[in-house]
């Protein structure tokens, strides 16, 4: 039996496991978007998205958009813990859990909007794996992940990109929309629309 005090982590080698590799992401069964350039466009029109914001949409099983929330996503956060708590917060705020369920029905989807490079980078790791694990605590399949960049829309781990939409300017909107489908539209996400 071991005594003593866990291993100094300040370099940041407890978070290597709390990101996702693309290979890794490709190879986990996340179901692939029927149209992802209608979905982007949708998303991107319902919140205006500029660099540093993060949109998670939740789809029910024949397509339609149940509820979504964009807000800003601090730079450089490269643990995906930190990820998967501002997504489930978002996700909390919007649509209830589905855990009761034996198996997800709805599915998440998450866009970040952002500077840069549209391949994929070690922050867009750490939202996989924040997506992959607040899907999990809030009983919803994890859906794709896509990036919005000056170049254009891609959606990693599927090899699937295109030039429009694109990253823009800062948006009209600042992040923090709230938006519900369907006739549980409380007053609350009735007044943010």
């Amino acid at each position: 039996m071991a005594i003593g005090f866990a291993p100094d982590t300040s370099d940041g080698s407890s978070r290597v496991s709390r990101t996702v590799e693309p290979a890794e992401w490709a190879g986990s069964g996340v179901p692939m978007l029927a149209n992802p350039r209608d979905v982007i466009k949708d998303l991107c029109a319902r919140h205006l998205p500029s660099p540093e914001t993060a949109v998670v949409a939740v789809y029910d099983p024949d397509g339609r958009i149940r509820a979504s929330a964009s807000f800003a996503g601090r730079v450089g956060v490269l643990d995906g813990w930190e990820r998967r708590n501002a997504l489930l917060s978002h996700l909390r705020r919007v649509i209830p859990h589905d855990l009761r369920l034996r198996r997800p029905v709805r599915t998440a989807v998450l866009l970040v909007c952002r500077d840069g490079d549209p391949g994929w980078t070690a922050e867009d790791g750490a939202w996989m794996w924040g997506l992959r694990d607040a899907c999990a605590l809030h009983g919803l399949r994890c859906g794709s992940y896509v990036t919005l960049t000056g170049d254009g829309w891609s959606v990693l781990g599927e090899s699937r990109a295109g030039r429009t939409p694109r990253a823009l300017a800062p948006a009209r909107q600042a992040p923090g929309a709230l938006l519900a489908e369907g006739p549980a539209l409380s007053e609350r996400q009735a007044a943010v629309r």
